[in-house]
């Protein structure tokens, strides 16, 4: 889900990788073009294991690296037919709790809130209504990944940060809430990127294009702080048009 905080004018050119990696954990890039009258706070709900803790997320600034995903773009040479089909996989909070860590990463200032309880300890520039999440009980036990955004027409540089995962699958924030309403159907213009493990590409199924080569041959390597397999081939997918309003996971199961 990708969660905007005030409504937005447009946004579009979304793409998204996605990685198991050691530990439980997953990495998780994402990047777009955007068009906001008032700075804002854009917020991806994580299927975290639980109980998580404020440290859990990391954050990678790839401010270095802002054409992560052109580079990626460049390891398919064919042009992928359009996919119209997605995948779809929210309290009070005492008054003397201790506020979130706000962080700077990259252009960004980001902070990670473990459940919805925990809102109210983040700075209020981020915050949602307090019933903003009721409407959303799928949520109710995720973690939260917050970043403030300035106004005007821009293109985000790459958001990336790796978390602890409850789901062996991998997951694309995908769900659309720009409005501060959930809609059955949304307007998607998304690319998805992933690097599943081993053998596992075989269960991606036809949707999926597979790279020309492994990433080391297209990706700049010492810019991505690991968050790439560098034999590895990448996959992508792309999602365009009025699709069913979902996440989207991916079977990263042996």
């Amino acid at each position: 889900m990708c969660c905007f905080s005030q409504p937005v004018r447009s946004v579009s050119s979304t793409n998204i990788f996605a990685r198991a990696g050691d530990n439980g954990r997953q990495f998780l890039v994402y990047s777009m073009s955007l068009d906001a009258r008032d700075a804002l706070a854009m917020i991806l709900p994580l299927p975290v294991k639980t109980p998580a803790g404020e440290k859990d997320v990391q954050f990678i600034n790839l401010k270095d690296y802002p054409e992560f995903f052109d580079d990626l773009r460049s390891g398919f040479p064919t042009a992928p037919a359009p996919d119209s089909a997605g995948i779809f996989s929210r309290g009070a909070v005492p008054a003397a709790a201790a506020p979130l860590e706000v962080v700077q990463v990259g252009d960004f200032e980001a902070s990670f809130v473990p459940a919805v309880k925990d809102f109210s300890r983040l700075d209020e520039r981020f915050r949602l209504p307090e019933n903003a999440w009721k409407d959303l009980p799928a949520y109710s036990d995720y973690g939260f990944t917050v970043f403030k955004l300035k106004s005007g027409t821009q293109r985000i540089h790459p958001m990336a940060f790796s978390f602890p995962t409850r789901d062996t699958r991998l997951f694309f924030p995908t769900v659309h809430i720009h409005d501060g309403k959930v809609h059955n159907r949304a307007k998607f213009d998304h690319t998805l990127y992933c690097q599943p493990h081993g053998e596992q590409h075989l269960s991606l199924g036809s949707k999926w294009e597979e790279s020309t080569s492994h990433a080391r041959r297209f990706m700049k390597l010492s810019k991505s702080k690991s968050i790439l397999e560098a034999d590895q081939h990448c996959y992508r997918r792309e999602l365009h048009g009025s699709l069913r309003n979902q996440d989207t996971f991916v079977s990263n199961a042996a």
